[in-house]
């Protein structure tokens, strides 16, 4: 019986020993859990993000002057031309007759200059031979001041005559030009990249120039990029930018161009509103600026219409101390400075901190963190319980 209740008291001591000693575990663990991550040396810029459109630096809309049908249309699409490569011949018959009915008016009115000049010769002849009867006293005075009217008139018709002459040719030379117009030549070396007619369409160009086709000098591309009124002043020409193209987002190893920006312009894309739509205008329309940059193309990779995906580089440090955004908050105190928590030796410090350059998810400590230091980004209740122990 004693062995008994002996052993009894052994377990009750054991059991109660067991339970001060998950006592005083209990107590002796900590509230919180901290996540930490280590101040580091990098590299970090900040950017605008956007989307472009590709397109030519440099282009022409090639249309026609005059009217009439296409005889021969000598490209197409994606055909390389040079300067002053004939492109198109439009049906020259009207421009053809107006040029001959000019071409016949003007010898006509040769020919009636000549007919004046000979009259003019004889008009003069006979007022000089009145004026010398008239010094002898062997002519009337009416028979001398007519032969003078008759040379005066045979005069002004001559200079009638010239300026129809003068007249006509003007009229020639623009119909001549008109009859040049029905053959078009390409104004600039380049690649077609549109048509826009065809052979045997009549073209009306009396009210506007119809536009047959465009040639374009792909070797440099510009990128309209869209750019919301937010981000636009952060922007400056000169400032490095890169893209890549829509069609390469799947690719692994996507292709980056890169460039600098040339131009932003001054007004935003429909700066031009119908009068009295302005004042309709909202505060949730978002406002969009054009920020111009050209890019090489000598390999052709780029082709016109493609969606640029945009990026302009606003500010970049090399070497830079880094932490990420979630471990900082603002300063209540200093609305320059911001503040993050260090744990150092198992406690926690409360450091104020100067922010330089920021991107999405980290940004450059200018002071207050060391290289290596531990940035709490996360504070973890630890659940308070008991364990017991299963046997």
């Amino acid at each position: 019986m004693k062995s008994k209740a002996a052993k009894r008291r052994w377990v009750l001591v054991a059991l109660a020993a067991l339970a001060l000693g998950a006592l005083a575990v209990q107590a002796s663990r900590p509230e919180q859990q901290f996540e930490t991550t280590p101040v580091v040396l990098g590299e970090i810029s900040a950017t605008v993000a956007a989307v472009g459109t590709l397109k030519p630096s440099r282009y022409v809309d090639v249309g026609a002057q005059v009217s009439g049908q296409i005889k021969r249309l000598l490209v197409a699409p994606g055909d390389q031309v040079e300067q002053g490569q004939l492109l198109v011949e439009i049906d020259p018959s009207v421009q053809q007759a107006t040029v001959d009915a000019g071409r016949a008016s003007l010898a006509g009115l040769r020919a009636q200059l000549a007919e004046q000049q000979a009259q003019s010769t004889l008009a003069s002849q006979q007022w000089q031979r009145q004026r010398q009867l008239e010094r002898q006293g062997a002519t009337r005075q009416e028979d001398v001041q007519t032969a003078q009217a008759n040379h005066a008139v045979a005069q002004a018709r001559i200079r009638h005559v010239q300026a129809q002459i003068e007249q006509t040719q003007a009229t020639l030379k623009a119909d001549e030009a008109r009859l040049g117009y029905t053959r078009i030549y390409a104004p600039m070396a380049g690649t077609v990249i549109g048509v826009q007619a065809r052979e045997g369409q009549t073209l009306n160009a009396t009210y506007q120039t119809p536009t047959i086709l465009r040639i374009a000098d792909l070797g440099t591309m510009t990128v309209w990029t869209s750019v919301s009124e937010a981000d636009v002043r952060r922007l400056q020409a000169g400032m490095p930018v890169s893209f890549t193209t829509l069609g390469d987002q799947g690719e692994l190893q996507a292709r980056r161009w890169s460039a600098r920006v040339r131009q932003i312009m001054p007004a935003p894309e429909e700066a031009v509103r119908e009068e009295g739509k302005e004042a309709q205008a909202t505060a949730t329309q978002a406002v969009m600026y054009m920020v111009l940059f050209d890019v090489d193309n000598k390999d052709g990779e780029l082709m016109p219409q493609m969606t640029a995906q945009v990026l302009f580089e606003t500010a970049r440090a090399e070497q830079a101390l880094l932490a990420p955004l979630v471990a900082l908050s603002p300063d209540p105190q200093n609305a320059q400075a911001h503040r993050l928590q260090v744990l150092a030796a198992g406690k926690l410090q409360d450091r104020q901190v100067r922010l330089g350059v920021r991107d999405r998810h980290q940004a450059q400590i200018l002071d207050g963190v060391a290289q290596g230091e531990q940035i709490v980004t996360a504070v973890v209740p630890v659940e308070r319980g008991w364990r017991w122990l299963q046997w």
